[in-house]
C-alpha cells in the first residue's frame, strides 16, 4: 500500500506539472508570434526544449534507478519553476537574436523538467502492478497517459486564455506560484525511494532488449508525424490564415489534446480483448497503417478543398486513431521491461520520443514556412508509414 500511496502522490504532482507545461507551450507560441517571429523562428524556440529531452531521458532513467524516483520528480518541479521565472524576464526591447537565444535556454530547462517528471510517473506504475496482471497494467498505463494528455489539453486552453486576459508575465508568475505549492506538498508526502535499485546497469546507447530498441525507433517517427503539423503549422495557420484569436486557438488545441487523452484512457475498453504484448504489437502495426491512410486523406482533402471543416474534422479523427497507437506503444514499453530495468528502459524510450518531437518541431516550422500546412500533413503521412513498418518487426508470437 505504501508504494500505491507514493505512486498516487507522484502522479498527482505530474498532473499539476503537465497543466503548466501545456499552458507554457501555448503562451510562448502565441506571444512570440504576436511579436513578429516567423514560423521557423517559432520552431527554433522549442528545439532546445526537445533536445534536452533527449539528454534528460538518456541520463534520467539511470538517475532514477540510482537515487529513486522521488528525487527526479522534485528536481523536475524545481527546474520548471525556475524556467517560468526566467521566461518572465524577457523584454520586448531585446534584439531578435537575444530573445531567441534566451527563450531557447529557458525552454531547455523546461524540457529537462518535463522529462524528469514524466519518467518518474511512468516508471512508478510498473512498480505497483504485478507482472502476472497484464490487463491491469494496460489499463493503468492507458489511464495515466490519457489523463496526462487531457490535462495538457487543458493547459493549452489555459495558456490561450491567460495570455488573452492577463498577459505573458503575470501568467508565468501565477504558474510558478502554483508549482511551488505542489513541490512543497510532494516533499512532505512522498517518502519512499520508489524505483531505487541496488545494482545499477552501465549507461548504454541502446537498450539491452531488441523489442525496446525497435519500439523506440517506431516512437521517433510516430511522434514526429504528429508534431510536424501540430507544434507550429496548425496554430499559426489558425491565427494567421483563418484569423482566430488567441483563446480560440487555445480552445481548439485543448479540444484536440483532451479528446486524444480521453481516447487513450479508454483504449482497453475500445479493443475489448485480453491484452498481452503480442496482441498489442499487432494492434500497433494495424492501427499505424490505418493512421497513415487517414493522414493522406486529410492532406488530399485540404488540397481539393481549403474548407476548415475538412481540416479540423480530419485532425480530430487523427487524434483518436493516434491515441490508440500511442496507448499501445506506452503499454508495450512497460510490458517489455523487467522491474530492475524499468526506469532505464522508460528513460531510453522517451529519449526516442524526444528525438521524434525534436525533428517534428523543426520540420513543422520549416515545412510550413516553405510549403504550408498541406505539405506538413503529407510529411506526417510518410512518417506514420515508417512507424507502422517498424512495429511490424516486433515479436508476432509469445516467447
Amino acid at each position: 500500500m505504501t508504494d500505491v500511496r507514493n505512486y498516487a502522490a507522484v502522479t498527482a504532482a505530474y498532473w499539476a506539472f503537465t497543466l503548466t507545461d501545456g499552458a507554457l507551450r501555448m503562451l510562448v507560441l502565441l506571444h512570440f508570434h504576436r511579436l513578429g517571429f516567423t514560423p521557423l523562428e517559432l520552431s527554433m524556440l522549442f528545439l532546445l526544449y526537445e533536445a534536452m529531452g533527449i539528454v534528460t531521458n538518456f541520463f534520467g532513467g539511470w538517475i532514477g534507478a540510482r537515487f529513486g524516483l522521488r528525487i527526479t520528480l522534485f528536481a523536475g518541479l524545481s527546474i520548471q519553476i525556475g524556467a517560468l521565472l526566467l521566461l518572465s524576464a524577457v523584454s520586448p526591447d531585446w534584439t531578435m537574436a537575444l530573445s531567441v537565444a534566451y527563450v531557447m535556454s529557458a525552454q531547455a530547462l523546461s524540457g529537462i523538467a518535463k522529462d524528469l517528471t514524466k519518467m518518474s510517473s511512468k516508471s512508478a506504475v510498473k512498480l505497483v502492478v504485478k507482472d502476472t496482471d497484464q490487463g491491469l497494467l494496460f489499463k493503468w498505463v492507458a489511464l495515466l497517459t490519457g489523463s496526462k494528455n487531457a490535462l495538457k489539453g487543458l493547459g493549452f486552453l489555459a495558456g490561450g486564455v491567460l495570455l488573452e486576459w492577463f498577459g505573458f508575465d503575470l501568467s508565468l508568475w501565477g504558474m510558478a506560484a502554483m508549482l511551488t505549492v505542489v513541490l512543497l506538498l510532494a516533499v512532505t508526502s512522498i517518502k519512499s525511494d520508489l524505483g531505487k535499485v541496488r545494482k545499477i546497469e552501465k549507461l548504454n546507447l541502446l537498450a539491452k532488449s531488441r523489442e525496446i530498441n525497435v519500439l523506440s525507433a517506431a516512437r521517433i517517427f510516430l511522434f514526429a508525424s504528429r508534431d510536424v503539423w501540430f507544434v507550429v503549422g496548425l496554430p499559426v495557420f489558425l491565427y494567421s490564415t483563418l484569423g482566430w484569436s488567441f483563446d480560440q486557438v487555445g480552445i481548439l488545441m485543448a479540444v484536440w489534446v483532451i479528446g486524444y487523452g480521453s481516447v487513450q484512457a479508454v483504449v482497453p475498453k475500445i479493443l475489448r480483448k485480453t491484452i498481452e504484448p503480442v496482441l498489442a504489437a499487432r494492434g500497433a502495426r494495424n492501427w499505424g497503417f490505418a493512421l497513415a491512410v487517414l493522414t493522406a486523406l486529410i492532406a488530399l482533402g485540404i488540397h481539393v478543398s481549403h474548407s476548415p471543416i475538412i481540416l479540423i474534422g480530419g485532425l480530430l479523427i487523427f487524434g483518436a486513431v493516434f491515441a490508440v497507437n500511442s496507448s499501445l506503444h506506452s503499454y508495450l514499453i512497460v510490458a517489455y521491461s523487467d522491474h530492475d530495468q524499468i526506469a532505464l528502459n522508460v528513460g531510453f524510450y522517451y529519449m526516442a520520443n524526444a528525438i521524434g518531437r525534436l525533428g517534428g518541431t523543426f520540420l513543422s516550422g520549416f515545412i510550413y514556412q516553405q510549403a504550408g500546412l498541406e505539405a506538413c500533413l503529407w510529411t506526417s503521412a510518410g512518417m506514420v508509414v515508417i512507424a507502422a513498418g517498424l512495429t511490424a518487426l516486433l515479436p508476432s508470437k509469445p516467447k
